[in-house]
């Protein structure tokens, strides 16, 4: 593998993953080179809810897109389902390496599955001649580098309102005027007006004279009348909320018996 080819792979790191459907698996945390001949082998992915397991995944079939997000040939459930292998030691265990292989169903030819069994994580891990013990040639600076939370929100249904028109019976009392008649007997006296009309019949007779009277009665009927239109309407409150998460950061020490020398472990 040329020089390039490895600087451009060790780009990789912090590069996000995602599988043939394009779901995010997560982010390229560690590098892993075969010893003898410098071919890359693996790579572990950080997973989880916080980001706080490592998977590895092979980097057969693994290719950098011109968004610069990597897809593998890998699903998701297959890097969640894989081995638990400890990423923080330097080299892989050749049983644990077997096990990864079976996992994911990929082989590399027995002279290669021999020599990927003495792989080790990188960061660039072969000797060289810098300045880094151990790694391959760099300045005269290291970089402290630190985790940062990123939070972000996704939403959920909450649950369902809906109107619902139903019917109840109410009792109303209302005042309602109503007239009726009633009889009065009235009395005039004879005068030359009226002498005529009292004087037209018999001199002595019985007589009925019979009178109508009328009332109101209240009528009660109903009629239905539009009231008032009613909606749901939906608006946003913004509440805050608290979340948590772990973090590692790198600290830088210095080492050795040179007097004068500070100790200075980041900030």
């Amino acid at each position: 593998m040329t020089n390039a080819t490895r600087a451009r792979i060790t780009h990789w790191i912090g590069r996000d993953v995602r599988d043939p459907v394009g779901e995010k698996i997560g982010s390229v945390e560690q590098l892993w080179f075969d010893d003898e001949d410098g071919s890359p082998t693996w790579v572990s992915v950080r997973t989880g809810l916080f980001g706080l397991r490592q998977s590895f995944l092979p980097i057969q079939g693994l290719t950098e897109g011109p968004d610069g997000e990597l897809r593998t040939t890998c699903t998701k459930d297959q890097v969640k389902d894989a081995p638990s292998v400890d990423a923080s030691d330097e080299h892989l265990d050749p049983a644990e390496e077997q096990r990864l292989y079976s996992h994911y169903g990929v082989t590399g030819g027995a002279g290669r599955q021999e020599r990927a069994d003495t792989g080790r994580a990188d960061t660039g891990q072969r000797a060289s001649a810098g300045h880094d013990v151990s790694g391959p040639d760099t300045d005269d600076a290291m970089t402290r580098s630190e985790e940062r939370l990123r939070v972000g929100t996704e939403q959920h249904e909450a649950g369902r309102v809906r109107l619902r028109k139903y019917v109840v019976t109410e009792t109303e009392q209302v005042s309602v005027p109503v007239r009726r008649e009633e009889v009065r007997v009235e009395r005039e006296p004879i005068t030359g007006a009226n002498r005529g009309a009292a004087l037209s019949g018999p001199d002595i007779s019985e007589e009925e004279h019979e009178v109508t009277l009328r009332e109101e009665r209240p009528v009660v009927e109903t009629e239905a009348v539009p009231v008032e239109r009613v909606r749901l309407a939906k608006e946003q409150v913004t509440d805050t909320e608290t979340v948590s998460g772990e973090v590692r950061k790198e600290r830088i020490d210095t080492e050795g018996d040179v007097p004068g020398a500070r100790r200075d472990s980041g900030r």
